[in-house]
């Protein structure tokens, strides 16, 4: 395999470009030339593909977002656009593709390994940490830090006030952030949507914490949970304590990637140049318990073992009584 394209796909994540950089560099080592893809799929489709040189990769390592940009693409739902898209592909001689995104985007690059014959790699690029087939994902350790440091913050007015603050963060289908969050940066109540969340119970957790002379709380909602301000509304109803909500929305995709997210991106682009070079596709680059691993890339929404949701969510749950 001599040219090889990478593109992003989704929500972007810190971490991106350092997947990105390291794909470039490691297939150019092996003699590959790269292209880039702008804007995803829409851009395959576009046909806004270039050859990536060094002067593209220039301090890229250090930034969030992605330098390929994202886009939606509701017509590569047909097939007679993947078609024409494939082609953009193979008229430049194209016979790998590297697809970093979550699991909407693995079913984009699942569809041209079958139906057009491009050897396919994932890396899981996504904040949320929701991907079946891996322990973390790219750009959830710096997200997680992004709240922590949003946490700290808003207890100094938490406590000033002797306010209830609802923190809104990420996951529509994943509690890990929350889970995470709470945990680490010692939250006093957790709701995620994996768990069948008891509005009556918080309020009792957070009139236990005044009875104890705990004058503040910081609870963790995940975007999955529901409606903040209904949840806020029902909790008014059964607390005494002032209740504020804060939604942190976009300021958790961006910034500079964490060492870990960085060190992360860089061995799963790695092992996704490697597969490419051996002939393989139709696989996903997944780390489970520290190992480096792939699955076939129907598994992002097959398979059945996540992570340890549950298990966080008790301690979770233990620790910000």
């Amino acid at each position: 395999m001599r040219r090889i394209a990478i593109l992003t796909s989704g929500g972007d994540a810190p971490g991106m470009n350092t997947a990105i950089r390291a794909a470039v560099k490691m297939a150019q080592y092996k003699g590959m030339e790269v292209y880039g893809i702008r804007r995803g799929y829409h851009g395959m489709l576009m046909d806004e593909i270039f050859l990536i040189d060094s002067r593209f990769l220039s301090g890229i390592i250090e930034k969030g977002g992605t330098a390929l940009l994202t886009a939606r693409c509701p017509e590569f739902k047909d097939p007679k656009y993947r078609a024409i898209a494939a082609e953009n592909l193979k008229r430049r001689g194209i016979e790998g593709l590297i697809v970093i995104g979550g699991d909407g985007s693995y079913r984009g690059a699942d569809l041209l390994s079958k139906e057009h014959g491009i050897k396919v790699v994932g890396l899981p690029g996504t904040i949320d940490n929701d991907i079946i087939g891996t322990d973390y994902t790219i750009g959830f350790d710096t997200c997680l830090n992004t709240i922590l440091d949003a946490i700290s913050k808003l207890r100094d007015t938490a406590t000033s006030h002797e306010r209830t603050i609802l923190v809104e963060v990420m996951g529509r289908r994943a509690g890990d952030l929350a889970v995470h969050s709470c945990i680490c940066g010692g939250g006093d109540g957790i709701l995620i949507p994996e768990v069948e969340n008891s509005i009556e119970m918080l309020a009792f957790q957070i009139k236990q914490r005044r009875n104890t002379g705990r004058l503040h709380d910081i609870v963790l909602v995940a975007e999955g949970v529901g409606n903040i301000f209904d949840v806020e509304k029902e909790l008014k109803e059964k607390v005494t304590t002032e209740v504020r909500t804060v939604i942190l929305g976009h300021i958790q995709r961006g910034g500079t990637p964490s060492g870990r997210d960085r060190m992360l991106a860089t061995q799963m682009a790695v092992k996704a140049v490697e597969l490419l070079e051996a002939g393989e596709g139709g696989v996903m680059v997944g780390v489970e318990r520290g190992d480096v691993v792939t699955h076939p890339i129907s598994y992002a929404w097959e398979g059945t073992k996540r992570n340890n949701i549950l298990d966080l969510y008790r301690i979770a749950d233990i620790f910000s009584r």
